[in-house]
C-alpha cells in the first residue's frame, strides 16, 4: 500500500510539473528592458519570448503600441494578443511612450517614442533573438496611430539617433487606428496646421507597408468612410489593405475583458494571424 501511495505522489508531482510547464508556455514571462531615458523619464518595453524558445534561432517579432488618445493608456491594453501571437512562435513586445497625463507630452513626442523603440529593437536585435527583417507593429486607436507613423511619416525623429537605422516595419496591424489628423480628423485641434506631418492618411507612399485594419461602423472618434479611404490610397500606390469593418460595433470594441468583447477579441486575433501566415511570418492554422 505504501509503495502504491509514493508511485501515485510521483505521479502526480510529475503532472503538477508539466502543468506548470503549459501554464509557463501559454502564458509566458516578460523582460522588462528600457529602450530610452528623455527629459527625467525612463521608457520600457515588455519582451515575450516564443514558445519553445532557441537561443540561437532570430524570430518574426510583433511589436504593439497601447490606445489612449496619445493623453493616457496602458502598456497592458495588447497583453492578451502578446501572449497569444508568442504562443504561436514569435516574440512580442509591449512598448511604453510618453502622454500627457503622466509626461505632459504631445502626439508628436510620441511618435518620436515610437521610432525610438523600433530602432532600439532593430539595433539590439541579436540580443533579444529578433530577425530584424521580419518586425510587424500593431496598435490600437492612437497605438494604431503610432504603429503606422513609424513606418509612414518621414520625419519626427528624436534628436541625435542613427537615422541610418529604419524605424519602418514590415507589415502593420491597426485596431480602429487613427489615422486621419487633418481637418475633420481626429486629434487635428491639438496638431493644428502641422497634421501634414503627423497625419498617415496625409502619407500614403509606394510601398507601404502590409495593412490589415479592424474598424466598428459605429466609432464615434473615427469619421464614417475613413478606412474605405485609407484602404483605397494604399490600393491606388499598388499596396495591400486588407480591411474588416463590424457593423454597429463602437471604439476599442476588439479589447479583451471588455463587455461583451471575447468573440471580437478572438475574431480580430483569428484574422490577424491569417494575415501574418500569408506574409510568411507565421505557419499553420491559428490555434485561437
Amino acid at each position: 500500500m505504501r509503495l502504491v501511495v509514493i508511485i501515485f505522489c510521483v505521479f502526480m508531482a510529475v503532472v503538477d510539473t508539466a502543468v506548470a510547464q503549459e501554464v509557463l508556455l501559454d502564458h509566458p514571462n516578460p523582460e522588462r528592458v528600457v529602450y530610452k531615458i528623455i527629459d527625467g523619464d525612463t521608457l520600457t518595453m515588455d519582451l515575450y519570448k516564443p514558445n519553445g524558445f532557441k537561443k540561437r534561432k532570430k524570430y518574426p517579432t510583433l511589436v504593439f503600441f497601447f490606445g489612449g488618445g496619445w493623453k493616457g493608456g496602458t502598456i497592458t491594453q495588447f497583453e492578451p494578443q502578446a501572449k497569444y501571437f508568442a504562443s504561436r512562435g514569435m516574440c512580442t513586445v509591449l512598448v511604453d511612450y510618453r502622454v500627457e497625463k503622466k509626461h505632459e507630452t504631445t502626439p508628436f513626442d510620441a511618435v518620436k517614442d515610437a521610432k525610438s523603440a523600433m530602432r532600439f529593437l532593430k539595433t539590439h536585435a541579436k540580443t533579444y533573438n529578433i530577425n530584424k527583417n521580419k518586425i510587424i507593429v500593431a496598435g490600437g486607436s492612437a497605438g494604431g496611430h503610432l504603429a503606422a507613423a513609424t513606418s509612414m511619416l518621414p520625419g519626427l525623429d528624436e534628436a541625435g539617433e542613427d537615422l541610418n537605422v529604419s524605424a519602418k516595419a514590415k507589415a502593420l496591424i491597426l485596431f480602429n487606428p487613427v489615422i486621419d489628423n487633418g481637418p475633420g480628423g481626429y486629434g487635428y485641434e491639438r496638431v493644428g496646421d502641422r497634421y501634414t506631418e503627423i497625419s498617415p492618411m496625409h502619407n500614403v507612399y509606394k510601398d507601404v507597408p502590409a495593412t490589415i485594419i479592424f474598424q466598428g461602423t459605429n466609432d464615434k472618434h473615427i469619421p464614417q468612410g475613413t478606412m474605405e479611404e485609407f484602404k483605397a490610397k494604399i490600393e491606388a500606390v499598388g499596396g495591400r489593405c486588407d480591411l474588416h469593418l463590424y457593423e454597429g460595433l463602437p471604439h476599442g470594441f476588439f479589447n479583451k475583458g471588455k463587455k461583451d468583447s471575447e468573440k471580437y477579441y478572438k475574431e480580430t486575433v483569428y484574422e490577424a494571424d491569417l494575415f501574418l501566415e500569408s506574409l510568411g511570418y507565421l505557419k499553420g492554422e491559428p490555434t485561437i
